[in-house]
């Protein structure tokens, strides 16, 4: 018997699944971007300025312990959303099997490579001498929990696959909620400062896993783990990487993008605009969570109605994904561009450091409206297999755009060359994504009316109509590629 989320994803009205997968994942997302704002307060005001800068240097490592998460999470919802779309249980399990044990291998590999080296990296990312201190105390304490950050993110893109945004949800919060209460008594109660954050985030990691971890070994999954599921499987694991790397390198070029960040801003602007650009970034994470909640609601339904033949369905979700996460980018846009100072206040009290949070804001969110539907775009190609134009369109902001605007601008406006290579790589990046996903949806237009043109529809039971092939068994001819 099909699980009832499964059939939830063949056969309720899409706007409603939509809302049911989105809501419970940006009440997530809102809670973990909560913790970031609030553990940044907690550091900026216990510790100081140059802690928050500290954080700020050891980001990009976090980004991509994200980037290995979402990489496999993402590449492995895809998956497992088109094949229980297809009707291949046996393929969906060793999907999970094998996303689990690149999980344990890449989750280690960073451990070992990171604390073998740290102090060499925290410099290459940009700390200085006064910041270095801060920043290795942070650094060598979270990486102990890679395995378990990343087993987290991935997996919380999986649950989400079989039509589940519960538990992820509920990981999030109590992750979330741990960690808040842990840096009040770490931070503030003992005094651990920044060492106390970071164990703070290690033990709510290591709470969050467990959690997810039960879900499946209690069986409240329609996907079961199994010990012959770990055995490699060269084609999955292919097709998990081939889908997720978009994801991957767009947050590791992040990573890059958010080192350079920080070395022109040291150059041009010195510690205190390293410190603006720790507070705007959470504000930027914050404020676009409610979006990308949005995308991981869109990934298993559209994936489940592409690997079901379902071009309608397709065409519906993709639509309402992309007027949702517009208007949300509209609505942060203003927010950030209208409300800077108020802002950038909740954290600091520090007067040169709030000047030079309003001023970077100002530039840095000055195409935030578009956001939205660049998001949308390359969370398509992903949730329905397409490799090449995921890969474009998740690096062309950071890649394509951001890197030579970082390059170059600041040689002729200086710091405000810096802010401005944000907005520049938004509009570029909103282009691209646009002329890319407009012959996708004509595509998906075409492939729904010739389906209700041959007057058989094919859905799953409960639907009525013939049951979907495997999209592994399909011609070229009979799907909108």
């Amino acid at each position: 018997m099909q699980n009832h989320r499964v059939m939830a994803l063949a056969n309720e009205g899409i706007g409603r699944l939509l809302w049911k997968l989105s809501l419970p994942a940006a009440v997530g997302m809102f809670v973990m971007a909560l913790y970031n704002v609030v553990d940044t307060i907690f550091i900026g005001r216990a510790v100081g300025t140059l802690a928050i800068a500290g954080l700020s240097v050891v980001f990009p490592v976090q980004m991509l312990m994200l980037g290995i998460g979402q990489m496999i999470g993402i590449g492995g919802a895809s998956l497992l959303a088109r094949s229980l779309g297809a009707q291949d249980m046996a393929r969906a399990e060793r999907t999970l099997g094998n996303a689990i044990l690149c999980v344990c291998i890449l989750g280690l590999a960073i451990t070992v490579i990171g604390l073998a080296g740290s102090s060499f990296w925290l410099r290459l990312f940009g700390a200085s001498d006064a910041v270095l201190p801060y920043a290795k105390a942070y650094f060598d304490i979270i990486l102990l929990a890679t395995v378990f950050r990343v087993f987290a993110m991935s997996t919380n893109g999986l649950v989400r696959a079989e039509g589940n945004a519960r538990v992820p949800m509920i990981a999030m919060v109590v992750g979330a909620g741990l960690n808040i209460a842990l840096d009040a008594l770490f931070i503030l109660g003992l005094g651990m400062g920044v060492s106390g954050a970071a164990t703070a985030t290690v033990l709510a990691e290591v709470v969050t896993a467990t959690y997810l971890l039960s879900y499946y070994l209690l069986r409240r999954s329609s996907v079961r783990i199994a010990m012959h599921n770990f055995a490699p499987d060269l084609p999955v694991i292919r097709e998990i990487l081939a889908i997720g790397v978009s994801s991957f390198v767009r947050t590791t070029a992040g990573s890059l993008v958010i080192v350079l960040v920080n070395r022109s801003l040291v150059g041009y602007g010195g510690d205190v605009a390293l410190a603006a650009f720790g507070v705007l970034h959470r504000v930027l994470m914050f404020l676009f969570m409610p979006i990308i909640s949005i995308g991981q609601g869109l990934l298993p339904i559209l994936g489940f109605s592409y690997g079901a033949k379902r071009y309608d369905r397709a065409l519906d979700v993709v639509r309402i994904s992309a007027i949702a996460a517009s208007a949300l980018a509209v609505l942060s846009f203003i927010i950030a561009f209208s409300l800077p100072a108020p802002i950038v206040r909740i954290f600091t009290n520090d007067t040169a450091l709030v000047s030079a949070g309003v001023h970077g804001a100002r530039l840095l969110f000055a195409a935030a409206y578009l956001v939205g539907f660049q998001m949308v775009g390359s969370v398509v190609f992903q949730a329905i297999g397409k490799a090449v134009p995921a890969f474009v369109t998740a690096i062309s902001r950071n890649v394509l755009f951001f890197l030579p605007a970082i390059l170059i601008l600041p040689r002729f406006l200086g710091l405000d060359g810096v802010w401005a290579s944000f907005p520049v790589a938004d509009s570029l990046s909103f282009v691209l994504t646009l002329l890319l996903l407009l012959p996708q949806i004509r595509r998906f237009r075409r492939a729904a009316q010739a389906t209700i043109a041959e007057g058989a529809t094919p859905a799953w039971p409960g639907h009525g109509g013939a049951v979907a092939e495997s999209p592994v068994d399909c011609t070229e001819s009979e799907r909108p590629d």
